[in-house]
């Protein structure tokens, strides 16, 4: 991934009817990086992959393109290709005909379309498959089809709105490693559209998590996981609990009466704040090495983990563990200083709707 900006959104507002879908959105993306939309339905991730493709016109701001403003151009006229959810290939065609459709229409030679056949086929793994029919194949070849339709027409951004969601979990799994080595092996631009969080974890150089037409965090996976912005990133991205509590001052916090070190610095003295905590970054231990003590309530085997609920200082604590505390059992709960992770508490629901900086 390089750091030159390919993509660059200005000021974007776009409203239905009385309905602000995106409020002032600004949004750069890199050259070769694999950027990933990511929010609740409705926060308006498809609408901006939408403006970006030239499906969607914006009602305020520019989309800037290697330095262009192709805010009015036409999809056909963009250096990109879209792959939908529904992957809109022709049933009466052949494979072969499928991944030429688009190099017909720019009037390319024979022996160019089918070189470039030949080549997107070995690319997605389906060398072959040309004289097939799309309903002959499963649900991931078909949506490698798809990609090698798109990839075809050299676009230097390949656009993907929601494009595992029909595929069962392993398929899915696999496309998602599919999708990363196409990726590296073509040297492209990637913009992908998801409401899954592992999906974005997974393969996303850097994730934009949007809600309610606002973008809330923009980061690395890593970045996004351990160090949410606010509450409803925190929740959004993996299980979380999610405590009100009290910074003590820098490098402490009261929470639920006790206080816990902390490597947090900055938010004043006695004041309130929010904490994150993971729930595979609690440890519980023998109750009297414990910070605090509870009683396991609830315990389910997860396989790689067992997930337990411990009541502590008046709250259900969600721990994910290794080692098995059976219900009823008394434990102490002890947290790192590194894996407790502060937030300034908003001082209404309105306000955890704000824009964050890209790092």
């Amino acid at each position: 991934m390089s750091d030159r900006k390919l993509i660059d959104l200005v000021d974007i507002t776009k409203q239905y009817g009385d309905s602000v879908v995106l409020d002032d959105l600004n949004l750069y993306i890199r050259e070769n990086e694999f950027l990933t939309l990511l929010g609740p339905s409705g926060c308006g991730k498809t609408t901006t992959l939408r403006i970006i493709g030239g499906f969607e016109t914006p009602d305020k701001g520019k989309v800037i393109f290697d330095g262009k403003d192709i805010t009015r151009l036409a999809p056909n006229e963009r250096q990109l290709n879209t792959v939908f959810q529904k992957y809109a290939l022709f049933t009466h065609m052949t494979i072969t005909e499928n991944i030429a459709f688009g190099l017909k229409i720019k009037k390319k030679s024979k022996q160019y379309i089918k070189d470039k056949i030949d080549y997107a086929l070995k690319l997605v793994n389906l060398d072959g498959f040309g004289n097939r029919m799309p309903d002959s194949l499963s649900g991931g070849q078909q949506q490698r089809i798809a990609i090698a339709r798109a990839i075809v027409n050299e676009p230097k951004v390949l656009l993907l709105d929601e494009p595992l969601g029909a595929l069962d979990l392993k398929m899915r799994q696999d496309m998602q490693y599919e999708l990363i080595r196409l990726k590296n092996e073509l040297g492209i631009t990637f913009v992908y559209v998801t409401h899954d969080q592992e999906e974005a974890l997974t393969m996303s150089d850097t994730i934009v998590v949007m809600n309610q037409g606002y973008i809330q965090q923009v980061g690395t996976p890593e970045m996004i996981y351990n160090e949410p912005k606010n509450a409803f990133v925190a929740d959004f991205i993996g299980e979380s609990n999610i405590i009100s509590a009290t910074m003590v001052e820098d490098k402490l916090v009261n929470i639920l009466g006790a206080n816990f070190v902390c490597v947090d610095t900055g938010f004043g003295r006695n004041q309130p704040v929010d904490v994150v905590i993971r729930p595979e970054d609690i440890d519980l231990v023998k109750p009297e090495d414990g910070i605090i003590k509870g009683r396991v309530t609830s315990l389910i085997f997860k396989g790689v983990h067992y997930e337990m609920e411990v009541m502590a200082n008046g709250r259900e604590w969600l721990v994910h563990s290794t080692d098995l505390s059976p219900v009823g059992s008394e434990v102490g709960i002890r947290v790192d200083p590194f894996d407790i992770q502060i937030m300034n508490r908003p001082e209404s629901e309105d306000e955890e709707v704000v824009t964050i900086d890209e790092p």
